[in-house]
């Protein structure tokens, strides 16, 4: 005979409401029910936190993903600029070696090396990079080509920077030259004798006259006809009170029969300055400045040195 037991349920109050009677066997029954309830419960539970922690980690790696493709891509962007600004740079030092052969032309300057190009011996400037082509399948070739020219455009630029600074050297040169070579007047007035052959007025015989002689006033300003330095100051014979400036380059010049000099020996002297007075000073018949210009220690005419 199966044993049975009895439950008795009670009501809040705790009266009793009524009386369930129940076999061992179900009771057990009911217990391994309940307890593989409880067992799949928590198996699913765990297996959601399990696929929801697995959802936020795919989650943030098609985050990262996505974050990479945008790296890549803007990359691929900034490799087709570059390459754009590498033949903007290219064609930059090309413009500039042209417009040096202009100077160089204008001013009459031979190359060094008419063969040496700025890309190399007989060389040219390498093709144009094309910004346009699919990085995705060519961007390491890409990258290698780009990286060859920024060699070449960086020695193109030490070339390109030495061939300025000689020409820069040359002009400034050319400039020192010609503000040492005498070329203007050295006083107003009026050319009484010209430099050549002419009948003397002191012994009435035919002979060379070295120099050119200008009539002012006496005490009439007398200037510098070119940069220099002051030589000689002092008399000289029958020049009377001379004074000397060397110009350099072989160049001096020489200013006589002064009523007074207003620069002293060594000093230094620029185109335009006052460094004397006409005077009658030495053998002269009148008041007057006699100019000289001196050429390798050769006397030339000072007429082809005056452009005013």
């Amino acid at each position: 005979m199966t044993k049975r037991y009895s439950f008795i349920v009670l009501s809040n109050s705790g009266s009793p409401l009524k009386q369930i009677q129940a076999t061992w066997t179900l009771i057990i029954v009911t217990g391994i029910v309940s307890i593989g309830l409880l067992s799949a419960l928590g198996y699913f539970a765990l297996d959601y936190i399990d696929m929801k922690h697995t959802v936020g980690k795919n989650t943030l790696l098609e985050k990262n993903i996505t974050d990479q493709a945008d790296e890549i891509l803007n990359q691929r962007m900034q490799l087709k600029k570059f390459a754009g600004e590498i033949n903007s740079l290219k064609n930059t030092i090309v413009r500039l070696n042209d417009f040096e052969n202009k100077i160089r032309i204008m001013a009459n300057i031979e190359q060094t090396n008419k063969q040496e190009n700025l890309f190399g011996i007989g060389g040219s400037p390498p093709e144009d990079l094309d910004p346009r082509i699919d990085i995705s399948k060519k961007q390491t070739a890409l990258i290698r080509e780009m990286h060859d020219q920024v060699n070449q455009i960086s020695q193109a630029g030490v070339k390109q920077e030495k061939r300025f600074d000689s020409l820069l050297m040359f002009l400034e040169d050319q400039k020192t030259l010609l503000a040492s070579t005498p070329a203007i007047r050295p006083s107003d007035g009026w050319v009484t004798s010209r430099f050549g052959y002419r009948i003397s007025p002191f012994t009435g015989r035919r002979e060379f006259h070295k120099g050119l002689d200008i009539a002012n006033r006496k005490g009439s300003p007398i200037i510098a006809t070119a940069d220099g330095v002051v030589s000689f100051v002092g008399e000289k014979g029958a020049l009377g009170n001379v004074v000397i400036i060397d110009h350099g380059h072989g160049l001096r010049t020489r200013y006589a029969h002064l009523d007074k000099a207003l620069k002293n020996r060594n000093d230094k002297v620029k185109r335009g300055d006052v460094i004397a007075q006409i005077g009658n000073s030495g053998r002269t018949t009148g008041t007057h400045l006699h100019y000289e210009v001196h050429l390798n220690g050769v006397q030339v005419n000072p007429s082809k040195y005056i452009l005013n």
